[in-house]
């Protein structure tokens, strides 16, 4: 059988990696640049046995996308900056219920209302910090249409393996744009499916086995009787004010996702074996640092890009390594300042820091990044 041909939008292909990737509910409110992906499944899930529901608000959008899951469905909603906001408390009680849901924010400018129709990196800490207490995080950012459909596979997978909500942080830029795609034989596709409990005798819905950090998970409806809430609780589901407790389950959530970094984090390194200056980018201003890597090679410039496909966690690990060989590290997003703040973090003094950011709507351009690197050039 042949691979399907088409020439579509990111955020049509957003929502066809979900599908492929088994979403079969999603629950949330139109807001511009993510309408497409409330548009588009609001067509197509019906005709899989999907269901489709616009709720009065964001807040009630991700509340539908939570009971869904919980009841047995991967679940997807999405949104752009304001509704970002709104969502975080629900992402909270997901972080600590352990609810499997993919949330895609197609970045806007912002603070506020800010620019609806511009394109912005700017909700990269919010993705990370949005929702308070300590909680571990999983983010995801493509940099084309086609990318936009395979890591859509990819955050449905891991939400479903560490039974945590992932975010999709694409920006207006991919979720507008139209590219080739080619979308494969679904036969071909690696899905992952939650795993879920064997027996209804003792069961427990936040016990351990096997030396996993993630428990198995049963749905509502097929027998099993567990309760589920946002407060500290123990293997039970039921609230716990114990300290130790309290503890215990606060290592297992933050270990289930530091103890598979290698499965988790993802990136791209771009000529960078020889290359004595880096830059970090990612999503759509990543497009803009290709086209400087590639100008600046012809002008016997060492230079490479490290694109980030994994936000949070963070890959620290490689960034440091990278640093103490180069002579500078530039980073390039579209915002007044928030990725490069965690790489200064990761380097120290290693290397110098140059960052190339805009927070006015406007596509940074690959002049205005071979500019900013010719301070060290």
């Amino acid at each position: 059988m042949k691979n399907n041909v088409q020439f579509i939008q990111g955020n049509k292909a957003c929502v066809l990696g979900a599908l492929d990737a088994g979403m079969m509910f999603f629950g949330g409110y139109p807001i511009t640049p993510s309408t497409e992906l409330a548009e588009v499944s609001a067509v197509e899930l019906p005709k899989v046995g999907g269901k489709f529901i616009q709720m009065e608000d964001e807040i009630a959008g991700i509340a539908a996308v939570i009971g869904a899951s919980l009841a047995g469905s991967k679940a997807m909603t999405a949104t752009s900056g304001p509704g970002f906001s709104l969502k975080q408390e629900n992402i909270g009680f997901a972080m600590m219920a352990e609810v499997p849901l993919v949330i895609v924010n197609v970045q806007r400018g912002g603070p506020s209302t800010g620019l609806p129709t511009s394109p912005s990196q700017g909700d990269m800490m919010q993705a990370k910090w949005g929702t308070h207490g300590d909680h571990p995080v999983i983010a995801l950012t493509p940099n084309s249409v086609q990318e936009s459909y395979y890591m859509m596979i990819r955050a449905f997978n891991l939400a479903e393996k560490y039974r945590t909500p992932v975010m999709f942080m694409t920006d207006e830029v991919i979720g507008h744009m139209r590219e080739k795609i080619v979308i494969p034989e679904k036969e071909t596709l690696d899905i992952y499916d939650r795993k879920k409990p064997t027996s209804k005798e003792n069961y427990l819905p936040y016990e351990i086995k096997n030396n996993s950090f993630v428990p198995d998970m049963a749905s509502y409806g097929e027998g099993y009787r567990f309760h589920v809430t946002g407060l500290a609780h123990d293997e039970t589901g039921f609230p716990s004010n114990d300290t130790d407790n309290a503890k215990r389950l606060m290592d297992r959530l933050m270990n289930k996702i530091s103890h598979n970094l290698d499965d988790i984090i993802d990136y791209e390194e771009f000529m960078i074996d020889d290359a004595e200056h880096i830059i970090i980018s990612y999503g759509s201003t990543s497009r803009s640092v290709r086209s400087a890597v590639e100008q600046l090679r012809e002008e016997n410039v060492k230079v490479g890009l490290f694109r980030l496909k994994t936000v949070w966690p963070f890959p620290e690990e490689r960034v440091l390594e990278l640093s103490k060989k180069a002579k500078s590290i530039t980073v390039a997003e579209m915002n007044l300042g928030q990725m490069v703040l965690e790489t200064e973090r990761v380097i120290k003094n290693n290397s110098k820091l140059l960052f190339c950011g805009k927070g006015n709507g406007e596509f940074i351009t690959p002049e205005e990044i071979i500019n900013t690197l010719k301070e060290v050039l």
